[in-house]
């Protein structure tokens, strides 16, 4: 067996990863990831490519490392496909936008983590999650080759995405880690990268389409006026569906993609979920998909996973210096995520849960009846109040939908009532079983308005 020892290390090479690590590596501290990947592999994920706000990101892989992976900085607007009311609607999308190559991507993200100092272990399975007597973790051990490599540091961070394996690995008793995690609370994936011989129309849009069976939804993200990601996900709530046949059936009746050709295929799951209550053990902390971080109405997790990796980081660095690794001196870790994005994931929640009950196409109808250009100029205007032209125009236009409005209103006052919640995340551990108690009623209220199953 080879031991290695480090200040900290990381497991998985994805964005909180390589964040996480840069920014431990760039304060002076020794620190290493292990990948499970080839180092050819690594950074090749199923992902829509999709990045928001990427000139804000942390700054401890600098922005310029990541330009040459943004492929199409022209997207400025959702295109929404409703085809059982022949409508198509476009909305714009405030802020920042790109669609990015994810493999040439992640492939920038590893070099930036390489360029502050970070040491790179390709081709390691961890199988295992050191911890000492009263449960602190010291370390993982994976084998790489067949050979059994030991990592033993002061923080491990996990970045093991999805349902992680290290998670499964830990002995939690005694800590108030979220463990309240199964398969029902995430989504299941399948893209293509797909060319086309002539630029599609929609080259400045990212396209939505409802699926026909199931909740989820086919998307047409154009990294290229050419190049097409194109996928399918839905809930693992639901009935399976043949995601590679009914993409393969909605390409063939788009007659842009005629004569196209596939260049890559991939899949996975990402968490359509809340954030974890709590992502720190002793010694432990979860970062990106591996702690819940991901828009659980869109599935985007790029910008969440460079936070994340960014706080835990700092805190990482903070805990070793202070020579304390405890669950409550790396507590300050869950405060800035739930401060910074976790508490709105929290109450975007609530409307993915309404998904799961409501009529897919009585809500279809309704969004293809709102004037949504004018509702959507109002919102991202910032104005808490319609004019009453709008207002009228939106009551004359839903006729016939209304009991689906009074649905989405009740959803949004229980989402408001949720968001509130969220924003009163207790500063440390003793305090969590309250926060939770108080969480939970409001839960029951937001299924019984939903009419949803209790997803926790």
């Amino acid at each position: 067996m080879t031991t290695h020892e480090y200040d900290a290390v990381v497991v998985g090479a994805g964005t909180s990863g390589c964040y996480a690590a840069a920014t431990i590596a760039k304060a002076g501290y020794e620190v290493a990831i292990v990948e499970r990947k080839t180092e050819q592999e690594a950074g090749h994920i199923a992902c829509g490519d999709a990045l928001k706000g990427a000139a804000n990101f942390p700054d401890a892989i600098p922005k310029s490392k990541l330009e040459p992976a943004i492929t199409n900085t022209e997207v400025d607007h959702g295109r929404f496909e409703i085809p059982q009311e022949n409508t198509v609607l476009d909305i714009p999308v405030p802020g920042e936008l790109a669609v990015v190559d994810r493999w040439k991507y992640g492939q920038c993200v590893i070099g930036g983590a390489e360029d502050r100092g970070v040491d790179f272990h390709y081709n390691v399975v961890v199988t295992d999650v050191l911890q000492d007597d009263d449960g602190t973790v010291t370390g993982v051990r994976g084998k790489h080759r067949g050979d059994v490599h030991q990592f033993d540091a002061d923080i491990v961070v996990d970045g093991a995405g999805s349902l992680s394996v290290l998670q499964d690995n830990t002995d939690f008793d005694g800590t108030n880690f979220d463990t309240n995690v199964n398969y029902s609370q995430f989504c299941s994936g399948y893209r293509e990268i797909v060319e086309v011989e002539e630029e599609v129309e929609w080259k400045d849009a990212l396209v939505f389409k409802p699926t026909k069976r199931a909740a989820g939804y086919l998307w047409y993200f154009p990294r290229t006026g050419t190049e097409i990601n194109a996928g399918l996900g839905f809930q693992m709530t639901e009935e399976p569906m043949q995601m590679v046949q009914d993409l393969k059936q909605d390409l063939r009746n788009r007659p842009e993609f005629e004569g196209a050709t596939v260049k890559d295929k991939l899949g996975a799951a990402l968490p359509t979920r809340r954030p974890y209550d709590s992502a720190v053990a002793n010694g432990f902390i979860a970062v990106g998909d591996a702690a819940g971080l991901v828009n659980p109405t869109t599935g985007g997790g790029i910008a969440g996973a460079a936070y994340s990796g960014k706080y835990a980081g700092e805190q990482a660095v903070k805990a070793i210096e202070e020579g304390d690794v405890s669950e409550e001196n790396l507590w300050r870790y869950n405060e800035r995520v739930m401060d910074h994005f976790g508490a709105r994931y929290a109450g975007l929640d609530v409307y993915n849960i309404l998904s799961t009950a409501v009529d897919v196409d009585n809500l279809m109808g309704l969004l293809a009846s709102l004037p949504m250009g004018k509702l959507s100029e109002a919102i991202y205007a910032g104005s808490a109040e319609l004019s009453l032209g709008v207002k009228v125009q939106t009551a004359i236009k839903s006729f016939g939908n209304w009991g689906t409005i009074y649905n989405l209103y009740q959803t949004k006052n229980q989402a408001d009532r949720l968001l509130d919640h969220y924003e009163s995340y207790p500063d440390s551990p003793h305090a969590l079983d309250t926060w939770q108690n108080r969480r939970d009623d409001i839960m029951t209220d937001v299924y019984d308005v939903t009419g949803a199953d209790p997803k926790y």
